[in-house]
């Protein structure tokens, strides 16, 4: 959500921040309506102090023994005046809350130019010290199917295509990656563990901005308008709305395991194969509420923490920093990490690391407050994934396959499989 007060005094610079993520706000229009609220609300005020007049006037009848009709009906007609510029300022003002509510987050000024992914720039790539395969590598699907350890055909007699199923030691393997991730985040980088409710209600998604951008993306449950969750930021988040956190509670520090559901993965053509793109899949979400001045720190305290499991398992990636369109509505600067698929031959995206500076927290009415007696402030919100499952499931299958087609488990699994050290089969 945007400050009102910052675009009455740099109406010009606002616009020009929001276009570089390649949208045209209207602050033209956001001023005007600005305006015809706060004459409103003068006028209402004039509004009250005619009305105190007009009840003294009618006191003063009465009391002097004269027919205060003129004076009664005066007021009313103050009040009937009253009623309607009530109901007109709260239309104008939901006018610009909605206006307002639509633009973009302001991005970063150091966040790469550009509005494609061909704009974004790789920051670094690390690769394990591995030696390289001589044999001709599989995709992840083949392996899976071969092994009998993903069913994606049943998944759609389920529900449909892109819902997975996975099978005997393909559910171990997911479920290690995610006790993995979790333990690694609360035990180490003192992450508090959450399980959270896995369906919102619409003041939810509109406070972290999955809302009104992105509702065609998500899955409403109609009958009680909730939505299931597209990442477990959005009720973790919004444990905090509308909530003043005492100050010295900072920085918050949570993370938890959720399944995430988004419609998108039907529209990308010959990217839905296998687990490349599915309409659920698993999810270890890092979320911190921190003070603005180490919110830079933070994001990147966030992004170690994400990359830091791919160095374990020993995967080659890459981060990015995004430019300004590929950020999401509510980022003010992201990077991307991205893991290398062999058998699939492509990058796959496993985590976006997210500072949203203080937009999210405007949109929810979530703020601190420094001391016992400082005026309550925004704090910065920031998250990432660390990391998502089904395209880590990829780069787990595709990079430790042998040439029989089995699956090594990586060392720093082997505790979560029972000490199993390949999948031959379910």
């Amino acid at each position: 959500m945007h400050d009102i007060k910052r675009l009455r005094q740099n109406a010009d610079d606002v616009k020009t921040a929001i276009a570089r993520k390649g949208f045209d706000a209207d602050t033209a229009k956001a001023l005007e309506l600005d305006t015809r609220w706060r004459q409103m609300t003068q006028r209402g005020d004039e509004f009250k102090a005619e009305l105190n007049k007009a009840s003294k006037a009618i006191g003063m009848a009465k009391k002097a023994g004269r027919d205060a009709q003129e004076e009664m009906d005066h007021a009313r007609s103050l009040r009937e005046q009253a009623a309607a510029l009530d109901d007109e300022k709260r239309a104008v003002r939901a006018e610009l809350d909605t206006l307002l509510a639509s633009w973009p987050a302001e991005p970063d000024p150091n966040a790469p130019e550009g509005l494609t992914e061909n704009e974004n720039l790789e920051v670094r790539e690390w690769t394990p010290d591995e030696p390289a395969p001589d044999f001709k590598l599989q995709d992840h699907l083949a392996l899976a199917e071969g092994l009998g350890i993903l069913d994606m055909p049943r998944g759609a007699k389920i529900t449909g295509g892109g819902w997975p199923l996975y099978v005997g030691k393909g559910a171990r393997l997911e479920r290690a990656l995610i006790n993995f991730m979790l333990d690694t985040q609360t035990g180490e980088h003192g992450y508090n563990e959450l399980y959270v409710p896995f369906a919102v209600n619409r003041d939810s998604a509109f406070g972290t901005s999955q809302l009104p951008k992105l509702e065609e993306d998500m899955y409403l449950i109609e009958k009680d308008d909730l939505f299931l969750i597209p990442t477990s930021e959005v009720p973790i988040t919004n444990m905090h709305r509308n909530e003043i956190i005492d100050g010295d509670s900072l920085p918050l520090k949570y993370s938890a395991f959720s399944a995430c559901f988004r419609r998108e993965a039907g529209a990308y053509g010959a990217d839905t194969r296998g687990l490349l793109r599915v309409h659920q899949f698993n999810k270890v979400e890092l979320v911190q509420i921190v003070e603005p001045e180490t919110s830079d720190q933070t994001q990147l305290e966030i992004l170690g923490h994400a990359t830091e499991i791919l160095e374990r398992l020993k995967l080659r990636y890459r981060v990015l920093d995004l430019c300004c369109g590929e950020m999401s509505f509510g980022a003010a600067r992201c990077f991307d990490i991205e893991v290398w698929a062999p058998g699939t031959e492509s990058w796959l995206e496993v985590s976006s690391v997210s500072n949203f500076r203080d937009f999210q927290a405007r949109r929810m009415n979530l703020r601190y407050r420094a001391g016992d007696h400082g005026k309550p402030e925004l704090p910065h919100t920031l998250n990432g994934s660390g990391l998502a499952t089904s395209r880590l499931m990829v780069a787990v299958m595709e990079s430790y396959q042998t040439p029989e087609g089995r699956i090594r488990i990586p060392a720093a699994l082997q505790n979560y499989m029972g000490g199993l050290d390949q999948i031959s089969g379910v």
